[in-house]
């Protein structure tokens, strides 16, 4: 089985500077405390925070998914992209090598941004990509961005 790649966009009225801020400068701190429910913690295990840098996020108990390993592969604050890759985690990670993530953030006409991602699914050799199991990991992501958006909605001096 090959690659599989999966692209998205989602608006939102809050603009690109607070949500690339969120969602990559300070997501480490910042999705733990908007939900604690699904993330208990982030920590960098080796690295500076820049490209190379791997992270563990761990997940609150009860959550099918323990554990992610994810490597960072570039960020340009700039122009508000971030690249990484999950490398590790369980269980889910059995059949994959990798799984790389492209987030891009442009400003809409609103003011507020588009969300652009692309996802790619490295099957290990001889591994079976479960695409069901995609479709529900991608909700739970969309879910994740939804929450945060609202977060933000109810709360918009945080994370200036």
């Amino acid at each position: 089985m090959g690659v599989l790649t999966f692209e998205r966009e989602m608006a939102t009225t809050i603009p690109p500077t607070k949500m690339f801020k969120v969602f990559v400068l300070e997501a480490d701190t910042a999705i733990p405390k908007i939900l604690p429910q699904v993330v208990k913690n982030v920590e960098i295990i080796e690295g500076n925070g820049g490209p190379g840098t791997i992270k563990r996020t761990s997940f609150a108990e009860g959550r099918e998914v323990k554990y992610i390993k994810t490597q960072i592969d570039a960020t340009d604050k700039d122009n508000f992209t971030h690249c990484y890759s999950a490398i590790g985690g369980d269980p889910w990670m059995d059949a994959l090598e990798k799984v790389s993530y492209e987030i891009k953030m442009v400003s809409s006409s609103d003011g507020g941004s588009i969300i652009k991602t692309t996802t790619k699914y490295y099957p290990k050799e001889n591994g079976e990509i479960n695409e069901d199991q995609i479709k529900i990991g991608a909700e739970k992501g969309l879910a994740l961005f939804k929450a945060v958006e609202a977060y933000l909605l109810a709360n918009p001096d945080a994370y200036n």
